[in-house]
């Protein structure tokens, strides 16, 4: 086990949630004090859908909206009206019930017919946002779940988007899916001031013992690969997921 990760077990999946909420409240509060806003990278998936709502609906998390600025590490190819688009599922959990300005949300427009166009479209806003024509830009906190063959973002084992060094984002072929996915690239989620990464269930016990305690290749089990270089990385799980973890480990 590395030391500079961070794991946070936690009961229960709603003590999971109301713990990742408390984090983003406190790192968004020192951003903003510290840079003037706070720009997030959500996920989609089901765990953090339950958080989104959780920070949608409890006024203990109450957050400076109007200094925060919303990214997606990932999107399926899909308009932003389909079920099975990320967008839309954080913005009915959450976007739609809070006071963020609507020029402070970045989705990725994946309605381009072209994903390789989308992909290039929105690595140029991140660009702009950041004011950057070059290098890497530095996320406050990039939230990541987990599949259950180890994927993230949507960086899956095996896939040609493991291996990219400059780009930002990309169109990724998911063979297994027969699918494109457009996705943030290591590059990215390594330059992350902070990764929050959020595990629940017992049916990701398994896969997650193998990503944080085994020697198997990264390319295998993609989440091994997100180690922020200067950054903190946090694993916050609940008892269920890290119930195969050693006892050194919880």
């Amino acid at each position: 086990m590395d030391s500079s990760v961070e794991i946070r077990v936690l009961t229960t999946p709603q003590e999971l949630f109301a713990a990742a909420a408390e984090a983003i409240a406190q790192l968004a509060m020192e951003a903003v004090a510290e840079r003037g806003r706070f720009t997030l990278a959500l996920s989609g998936g089901s765990t953090p859908k339950s958080l989104y709502t959780l920070l949608a609906t409890n006024a203990r998390t109450s957050l400076p909206w109007d200094r925060m600025f919303f990214f997606w590490g990932d999107e399926r190819h899909v308009p932003p009206n389909h079920p099975d688009s990320n967008y839309r599922m954080v913005n009915e959990a959450m976007l739609s019930k809070v006071p963020v300005p609507v020029e402070n949300v970045f989705r990725i427009k994946a309605e381009n017919r072209d994903a390789a166009s989308a992909a290039q479209e929105y690595e140029q806003t991140l660009r702009k946002f950041f004011q950057q024509e070059s290098g890497i830009p530095n996320f406050d906190l990039i939230l990541l779940g987990m599949g259950p063959d180890g994927h993230t973002a949507s960086l899956f084992p095996g896939t040609a988007a493991l291996q990219e060094r400059s780009r930002l984002v990309v169109a990724n072929w998911v063979e297994k899916l027969k699918t494109n996915r457009l996705t943030f690239t290591l590059p990215v989620l390594n330059a992350a001031r902070c990764v929050i990464f959020l595990v629940s269930g017992i049916d990701k016990a398994a896969v997650l013992k193998t990503v944080l305690e085994d020697d198997v290749p990264g390319e295998q089990y993609p989440a091994k690969l997100v180690r922020p270089s200067a950054g903190k990385l946090i694993w916050m799980l609940d008892r269920a997921a890290a119930s195969a973890l050693s006892i050194q480990s919880r």
